[in-house]
């Protein structure tokens, strides 16, 4: 379909402009289901595992693919590409932890970003809570930004709910605990393979729109040292972009894990949330770019 390439274009706006459903967005109840499937289908199995993502995930994804083979799909995608992108609430909720890290309210800073990371917050100093809120912005960008664009593009409506439902459910199950171990690790590599291309061209946005050389050797040699392939490469082209030091130990559900250094340079601030938003802005306006020209001159070939 030669209007794929210019689907983007108004997700986006609607996104940005609009935000996210100010009343019920449709993946709050897809986590409903998800908790539902995961309370009667955990018995640490893989193979239930496997059983409850395709139950979560085939039949929305038909059914979406359905209405959109029905009644011609562009305002499908539209609607499910604007649903899909989190570009202007990441945003959002790293604007709030500069914001809070600006009036010198730490204890707020902590709960702001305890939103968007999955570790302990409450000990963390302003440089830590800088360094948690960028890498946030940075993995997420992929996750919640690029990903469904690249998704978005490539396939239309349903293959960005696809994408989408699958990396809620990692988000959700694809934990290394007792718990989630076996039952989440279908979740988590799918999410990895759907993410395998889009995080390269997250990590080649974020070194076309930052610091080139410095992105571009983090990306080479740091990011492979992470213990996520997807998330390593994104957020060590992300750090070396900014010029920053990012990574190092953390506390998760109270047992710290040690993480390799990314990016290099300064200790992260307030000032360099912004900065991170700022590249992923720059990023947005690329792909959209590309993406206005890739669609007209799919239109003048036609």
């Amino acid at each position: 379909m030669i209007l794929y390439p210019l689907l983007p274009i108004v997700a986006l706006l609607l996104d940005r402009y609009l935000g996210e459903p100010p009343r019920f967005h449709p993946l709050v109840g897809f986590g409903k289901l998800a908790d539902w499937l995961e309370t009667h289908l955990n018995h640490r199995s893989i193979i239930l595992g496997g059983v409850a993502w395709c139950l979560a995930v085939l039949p929305l994804t038909a059914a979406v693919w359905w209405l959109d083979t029905l009644f011609g799909g562009l305002w499908m995608g539209i609607l499910c590409g604007w649903l899909a992108i989190g570009w202007n609430s990441l945003r959002q909720h790293a604007h709030w932890v500069a914001q809070a890290l600006d009036a010198g309210d730490l204890p707020q800073a902590r709960h702001k970003v305890g939103w968007l990371v999955s570790r302990d917050t409450s000990q963390l100093d302003a440089p830590a809570v800088s360094r948690a809120c960028i890498e946030s912005v940075l993995e997420n960008g992929s996750d919640a930004v690029f990903a469904p664009l690249f998704w978005l593009i490539i396939g239309g409506a349903p293959a960005v709910v696809l994408y989408r439902l699958s990396n809620t459910l990692d988000a959700m199950w694809g934990y290394r605990s007792d718990r989630f171990e076996r039952f989440g690790k279908v979740a988590a590599r799918l999410d990895d393979l759907l993410n395998l291309i889009p995080a390269r061209l997250t990590a080649l946005t974020y070194v076309l729109c930052g610091h080139f050389p410095t992105a571009l050797y983090a990306w080479k040699t740091q990011g492979k040292h992470w213990y996520s392939p997807n998330a390593g490469v994104v957020m060590a082209a992300g750090a070396g972009a900014l010029q920053l030091q990012l990574g190092g130990n953390a506390v998760y559900a109270g047992q710290a894990k040690t993480r390799p250094a990314l990016g290099g340079g300064a200790t992260p601030s307030a000032r360099d949330i912004t900065r991170a938003t700022a590249l992923l802005d720059r990023g947005v306006y690329l792909w959209a770019g590309i993406a206005l020209l890739t669609g007209g001159c799919f239109v003048l070939l036609t």
